[in-house]
């Protein structure tokens, strides 16, 4: 089975795979996008894709993708700790770093250990290809952000070790299919909901869930695509979709909002990979 992942061999997506599915085959993507490409196409059973870190917050294309795909929904989801390093080439020294190259992500988290050294952020597609982009054509000056591990596979050298401002960092991923992946009953619905322009409109569509015992994860407002200024809502609750006490409050929530849907129902994650 294939089950694919934003990033390259090393990446911390990877290490979300192996935890979800140890006996998978990884398929390394360049973008978020592709990821959802292979899983539509049926070339991957699922995706592995990240979004939140509970540093930065969400990572906004994933939840724009899951917003404007019918065939797709999240199946699981997965907490990896992130520590970051910094990598550059055998006999570079930390003092002689100008530039570090990473996810835009990484680089936000380890921002204020940048700032320190003066150190110019340099974006990049992905954690692990930065290291192998430094370890290939990066000079002295150049460095990498991304995991010890992916440091190893670059051949790079370690020079600074938990670079991330936060040192509990963590990343959460979520699965992506059509299918159960198996990973044990659903306790955890994803939603998405669009409320209407109309006094009490927000207060009538969170409070379903308060009145049936059902507690909520995340509330998250986001630009609307398309309609300028206007927002959704990014819901996540702890109840399963099939859960009668949810059932009964989005009949309810439905009064309150011009839109309501489901991005999936899933077992939520217990313990960091």
């Amino acid at each position: 089975m294939k089950v694919a992942y934003q990033g390259e061999p090393g990446a911390y997506s990877e290490r979300a795979v192996g935890s979800l599915f140890p006996g998978a085959e990884p398929l390394p993507c360049d973008t978020v996008r592709l990821v959802f490409s292979r899983v539509t196409s049926g070339e991957a059973a699922f995706g592995v894709v990240p979004l939140e870190n509970s540093q930065a917050g969400s990572v906004n294309e994933t939840y724009e993708l899951l917003l404007h795909t019918n065939l797709l929904q999240i199946v699981g989801e997965a907490v990896v700790r992130v520590d970051h390093a910094l990598l550059g080439k055998p006999g570079a020294r930390l003092e002689e770093i100008r530039r570090a190259h990473s996810h835009w992500q990484a680089l936000a988290q380890c921002e204020e250990f940048l700032a320190s050294l003066r150190i110019e952020p340099g974006p990049a597609h992905d954690t692990a290809g930065a290291a192998r982009m430094v370890a290939e054509s990066g000079s002295g000056e150049d460095a990498a952000i991304a995991s010890v591990e992916a440091g190893a596979r670059s051949g790079l050298a370690v020079l600074a070790e938990r670079i991330q401002t936060e040192k509990e960092n963590f990343t959460k991923f979520a699965v992506i299919g059509t299918d159960d992946p198996n990973l044990g009953p659903n306790d955890k619905t994803s939603l998405v909901m669009a409320v209407l322009d109309e006094p009490g409109s927000l207060l009538g569509a969170l409070r379903p869930f308060a009145e049936r015992g059902i507690n909520m994860h995340k509330l998250e407002s986001r630009p609307r695509r398309g309609k300028p200024f206007e927002y959704v809502m990014y819901v996540d609750v702890m109840a399963a979709r099939d859960d009668p006490r949810l059932v009964q409050a989005l009949e309810e929530v439905a009064t309150h909002t011009s839109m309501v849907r489901v991005l999936g129902s899933y077992r939520a994650a217990v313990e960091p990979a």
